[in-house]
C-alpha cells in the first residue's frame, strides 16, 4: 500500500514535471516526521492515562524476569 506521498511521487514521475525528487525528499522526511511524532504522543498519553497500570507491571516485570534472570547469580 503506498502513502499519498509515494501516490503523488508516482504521478510526478510520469508527469513532466522537473525537479520533484527534492521535493518529495522534504514530504518523506516530513510525513516520518509526522509518524514519530504520533507515536510519541501516543506514549505521553498512554503514560498519563494509565500510571498505575504501568507500574503493576514494572512491579510483575521485576518479580518474574528481573529478579530470577538477574539475582539467582
Amino acid at each position: 500500500m503506498k502513502t499519498a506521498v509515494e501516490w503523488l511521487e508516482e504521478m510526478f514521475n510520469n508527469s513532466e514535471i522537473s525537479n520533484g525528487s527534492m521535493l518529495f525528499k522534504q514530504a518523506k522526511e516530513m510525513e516520518k516526521n509526522d509518524t514519530d511524532n504520533k507515536v510519541i504522543h501516543f506514549a505521553e498519553w498512554l503514560t498519563k492515562k494509565h500510571t498505575s497500570t504501568l507500574i503493576t507491571l514494572y512491579e510483575h516485570f521485576e518479580e518474574e524476569y528481573y529478579n530470577q534472570t538477574f539475582k539467582s547469580e
